[in-house]
């Protein structure tokens, strides 16, 4: 099992409190930008801009605050699917060759049946 089970939940949502993060910074970053080279005139704006960068931003480093609470030695979710995907490939693998010793044994009854006499022919007739 994987630490609970929650490793991969886990990992998901510290990838997404990065990328918020980075949206935080990016919305300070051009609220900032604009404001610097005079293209958004009201600071209503901007200051709304900001506050919700800034907001987005502490909510994202609580959030990756809240991730780190306790660090196990646990195996990682692409070591497990690895394991998965090939006890799936050795099953499907045994289920390939099955059918195609099936069909072998088609194509020899099939090759069989094709040569044989017809009974309602005259026995003497060559095939």
């Amino acid at each position: 099992m994987v630490c609970g089970g929650f490793t991969c939940s886990k990992n998901a949502l510290c990838s997404l409190n990065v990328v918020y993060m980075l949206v935080g910074l990016l919305l300070i970053g051009v609220a900032a930008w604009g404001k610097g080279f005079g293209l958004v005139s009201s600071i209503h704006i901007i200051g709304g801009v900001i506050a919700v960068g800034v907001f987005l931003l502490l909510i994202a480093i609580v959030g990756l605050i809240g991730s780190c609470k306790k660090i196990r030695k646990c195996v990682t979710c692409g070591e497990l699917m690895l394991h998965h995907a090939t006890e799936a490939l050795k099953i499907l693998g045994g289920v390939g060759l099955f059918f195609s010793f099936t069909e072998i044994l088609g194509v020899w009854l099939a090759v069989r049946y094709r040569n044989q006499k017809d009974p309602r022919a005259n026995p003497s007739a060559f095939l």
